[in-house]
């Protein structure tokens, strides 16, 4: 029998670790073999969440070095931050792999910092760029109002209207976009059974009709993409995705639920209508097994939700293998939507980056260029910054103005 005596500090030898198993992968550094001027560490990292039309969370990473970098996560980002402290920022993919510490938003810091204390662009250090600038398509959502249509007291077809989606096709294309895509899961008759993933007749005629009203309204020239938030049967998608193929669609995105790797292929080759999947498969692996598949014509890699830029450029590289192109998927703010497009300009198969944050007026007002003037977005297009790291810098009065609710200005 053990003894009674075992001091209150020690670890019983029968308590399992936490996470399970044997902890032997141990990724943390305490030694260093750097000349001094690049033997730094990270001393803090924090987060704030704004409030934009999601929750954007920014993370703050700080050194030494008297250098700080910038992220940007979807929410609130990851929770054990301490690990990272006292550890080498510039060894980035290896403190990204360290497991409940990192994560996209700091990642994305960890570049910014490499980026200042070597005094090149993010892009530079992910292998250099194939474009000088990152085309950006504009998610035009609903063409309307979402609560009013959701509220239960309109028809939806009297507020998802051919008529309303081409005024919001018009708007988004006089403003400099060449690319743009919409919503096209909204409800058509107020009583619909969603359980059943199925469309009826007329609810395929009235979205057939939306997306119709749309082309006459910007014509051929402008890339359109509709997306369907993984909504239906392969049936329904079929039906759908055969009635739109006169309008020479880019893309017709999630027709069916996520990592559903057959039915995303049954549906494909039912269809000469381009099918996008991407934003909710989780790492390499998942999108590999897509490809293996023959699930998607085009993939929309998220890289805020795939794992990180490195994650994402690794997806790029196994799509390209296959011939399969790049709309990267994202929803974030100017942090996030830089890094992203940093991590674009590197990848030969990218084609365009989503953009979700139209209608938020303080958008372009959060971040400034280093050394630059000009908006992040400008004409439909993101020209790379050529500062150091992400190149853009924040402006903190604007941030306190749209924190969320309980966040401080600690950063």
């Amino acid at each position: 029998m053990a003894d009674d005596d075992t001091a209150d500090d020690e670890v019983p030898e029968y308590v399992i670790p936490p996470g399970g198993g044997v902890p032997w992968m141990d990724l943390t550094d305490e030694e260093s073999h750097r000349p001094a001027e690049r033997d730094i560490e990270i001393t803090d990292v924090s987060t704030m969440v704004l409030r934009g039309n999601f929750r954007w969370g920014i993370v703050r990473v700080e050194t030494d070095a008297g250098v700080t970098g910038y992220g940007e996560v979807h929410g609130e980002g990851p929770q054990e931050l301490g690990l990272l402290e006292g550890q080498n920022p510039l060894d980035v993919e290896r403190v990204q792999d360290i497991r409940g510490a990192a994560g996209p938003g700091v990642e994305m810091a960890l570049w910014d910092i490499k980026g200042k204390l070597l005094d090149v662009p993010a892009y530079e250090l992910m292998g250099g760029k194939y474009r000088d600038s990152v085309e950006v398509y504009c998610d035009t959502h609903g063409g309307e109002s979402l609560g009013e249509a959701q509220s239960g007291t309109v028809d939806p077809r009297d507020v998802y209207t051919p008529g309303s989606y081409a005024e919001a096709a018009r708007e988004v294309v006089d403003a400099g976009f060449d690319a743009l895509k919409f919503d096209l899961d909204v409800r058509t008759h107020a009583d619909v059974d969603t359980a059943a993933r199925r469309l009826d007749n007329a609810a395929i005629e009235h979205k057939t009709a939306l997306v119709e009203a749309v082309r006459e309204e910007v014509g051929y020239d402008v890339t359109l993409g509709f997306d369907l938030h993984w909504n239906f049967t392969v049936e329904t998608a079929t039906r759908l995705a055969e009635k739109l193929e006169p309008f020479d669609l880019a893309w017709l995105e999630d027709p069916v639920p996520p990592r559903k790797y057959d039915a995303h292929r049954r549906v494909r080759e039912a269809t000469s209508c381009p099918i996008m999947t991407g934003e909710n498969l989780r790492d390499s692996g998942e999108f590999k097994e897509m490809l293996d598949a023959d699930g998607m014509d085009v993939a929309a890699p998220d890289p805020h939700n795939c794992g990180g830029l490195r994650d994402f450029r690794r997806i790029a590289h196994l799509c390209d293998l296959e011939g399969v192109p790049i709309v990267a998927h994202n929803i974030q703010g100017p942090i996030g939507t830089v890094a992203s497009a940093h991590a674009a300009a590197t990848v030969p198969n990218f084609v365009a980056l989503e953009y979700h944050a139209f209608d938020v007026p303080w958008f372009e007002n959060l971040v400034s260029r280093i050394g630059a003037s000009g908006d992040v977005i400008e004409d439909g297009e993101i020209s790379l910054p050529e500062g150091p790291g992400l190149g853009v810098e924040i402006d903190w009065d604007v941030a306190r103005e749209h924190m969320a609710a309980g966040e401080d200005v600690s950063l």
